[in-house]
């Protein structure tokens, strides 16, 4: 693995997240997506759990909000599929492996390798050479980013939808398990802009209201030209601040993008919010980072 230097920590304290290519390698890539191909073949999808995943708001609110399974996806390994791809009864118009643009959000509980990847030995030098003291992992994803029609992902902060107090305590780990260009939707991120605080944030709606969850504060407008693209090949690494501000745009490729990506945040002396959407529960605590 590459050693991670101090100039490195630095660099990302400055940008608000840090290029590490090569950390993973092609076998543990190869590992990742042979058992998400096993999780996607013993897949059943119930008709009511056909949630679609989208980052306009608007639809956000009413198919992810509406939804329980999006909401009790915590602590299990759920299924979400990407615009288009059903039928209004709810049927595939294309093979289900092809439709799907994240499973989340609990891999790195229940399933063997995202779990032993998750908390790899190089991972947790990684945590340690950051300061880490007492890291906890609380949510995973696989993200597919689906040739052609991989949608877009509209600037945001991670912690708009896991909020701390204070501030500054999640840290997303981004595995690239194939080649991310700009042709198929790798990352743009604004250098620096993780020192501005958050201006929206994602909670629980109050019980009894129509969507599970609500936007308060919104997202300012940026300027397009302050973002950079960060390509990377596959068994690369980027770390990625929870307050800087990021992006992907829709796969026009036909090729996928495939990424296994974490966060993790340290317990030490923070609060995680209660009114966040994702929630530690009896069956799955927040589990440390550290074995």
């Amino acid at each position: 693995m590459a050693f991670v230097t101090q100039h490195q920590i630095q660099k990302f304290r400055e940008d608000g997240f840090l290029v590490l290519e090569h950390f993973f390698t092609a076998e543990e890539c190869d590992s990742m997506r042979n058992a998400i191909q096993r999780i996607i073949a013993g897949m059943e999808v119930p008709p009511h759990c056909r949630t679609e995943f989208s980052t306009k708001e608007e639809e956000q609110l009413q198919a992810q909000g509406s939804s329980d399974y999006f909401l009790t996806s915590g602590d299990k390994i759920r299924f979400f599929f990407e615009k288009g791809v059903l039928d209004e009864r709810g049927n595939f118009l294309i093979p289900k492996e092809k439709s799907i643009s994240k499973i989340g959000h609990a891999l790195h509980a229940h399933d063997p390798v995202f779990k032993q990847i998750t908390h790899s030995s190089k991972v947790q030098e990684l945590g340690r050479k950051l300061g880490l003291e007492r890291p906890v992992v609380v949510q995973s994803m696989y993200i597919f980013k689906q040739p052609g029609i991989g949608g877009e992902v509209t600037p945001h902060q991670d912690a708009t939808f896991l909020h701390t107090e204070p501030l500054g305590r999640v840290l997303g780990f981004w595995i690239a398990l194939e080649d991310a260009t700009q042709e198929n939707g790798c990352l743009w991120f604004i250098p620096g802009s993780h020192t501005n605080g958050i201006t929206r944030r994602m909670v629980r709606a109050a019980p009894g209201t129509s969507t599970c969850v609500e936007f308060v504060g919104s997202e300012p407008a940026y300027d397009d030209n302050q973002f950079i693209p960060l390509p990377i090949s596959k068994g690369g690494l980027i770390l990625i601040h929870g307050e800087v501000v990021h992006k992907s745009e829709q796969n026009s490729s036909d090729s996928s993008r495939h990424v296994f990506t974490f966060h993790v945040m340290e317990a030490k002396d923070t609060s995680w919010s209660k009114e966040n959407w994702l929630q530690p529960t009896p069956e799955l605590p927040f589990p440390s980072l550290y074995t």
